[in-house]
């Protein structure tokens, strides 16, 4: 389990740096039943951190991170994900602290993956 736990790890830092131009500096990903569930720390750019300085730089942030994250997994789930769990994405939550740093992401397949 533990290398499947990784290898997710490694899909979603590829995904993530390759979009925004940084990756997560941590990830935390517990599988349960048929859900995966991401804590990731250290996710911004210097530039998203200047950016996100006011409550406007913030909010704009905020959607980047969670709703193009969201939109780009609905219309294409990254390239070995289901494979690897062997299940399909049928939906994915996200959000995150901007001003913590923090993000969580909530993978939901269509049958359990443990």
């Amino acid at each position: 389990m533990t290398k499947k736990v990784h290898e997710f790890n490694d899909l979603m830092r590829k995904l993530r740096k390759d979009l925004f131009g940084k990756g997560p500096e941590r990830i935390h990903t517990v599988f349960v039943e048929n859900m995966a569930v991401s804590t990731l720390y250290g996710n911004l750019t210097p530039t998203e951190k200047f950016i996100s300085g006011t409550m406007n730089g913030a909010e704009m942030v905020h959607s980047a991170r969670t709703k193009m994250i969201q939109e780009l997994y609905l219309n294409q789930p990254p390239e070995g994900l289901e494979e690897l769990v062997g299940a399909k994405l049928v939906h994915l939550f996200s959000d995150m602290k901007v001003e913590e740093n923090i993000a969580i992401s909530v993978f939901v397949f269509d049958r359990n993956i443990i």
